[in-house]
């Protein structure tokens, strides 16, 4: 009689509450694609998580394109971007001008359309 048994690791991972949505910059490969992730591995037996391997898991920046992870304690920048610390949004917002709005449609409005299939011209 053959038993086979299969030991493993296997991670849970879901996104920290405050960080929800929060895409910020990956410092191995440069793209806008990491997220705040909060990680939890677990030892598995036959597929079942058993015994967890760290009890308050691991709060990192990780990248979806590269897999890079960075410890969220290392990242200070993304710290000031967490949503509801002294109630300020995670993203500033742009600064509509106090004053009087302008007159007339926006820009670009009025001008006559682009001739189709003309030449490049350089000037």
């Amino acid at each position: 009689m053959c038993l086979i048994f299969t030991c493993g690791e296997h991670t849970f991972r879901k996104e920290v509450e405050g960080y929800e949505g929060l895409v910020c910059r990956c410092y191995n490969c440069g793209n806008y694609s990491g997220s705040v992730i909060k990680s939890h591995p677990w030892f598995t037996f036959c597929f079942i998580p058993v015994i967890p391997l760290s009890i308050k898991g691991y709060e990192d920046i990780s990248c979806r394109i590269c897999n890079f992870q960075q410890p969220l304690e290392h990242r200070q920048d993304v710290q000031a971007m967490r949503r509801g610390a002294d109630s300020t949004p995670g993203v500033p917002l742009q600064q509509q001008p106090s004053g009087v709005p302008p007159q007339g449609p926006p820009q670009g409005w009025g001008q006559k359309a682009p001739e189709p299939n003309q030449p490049m011209q350089y000037r």
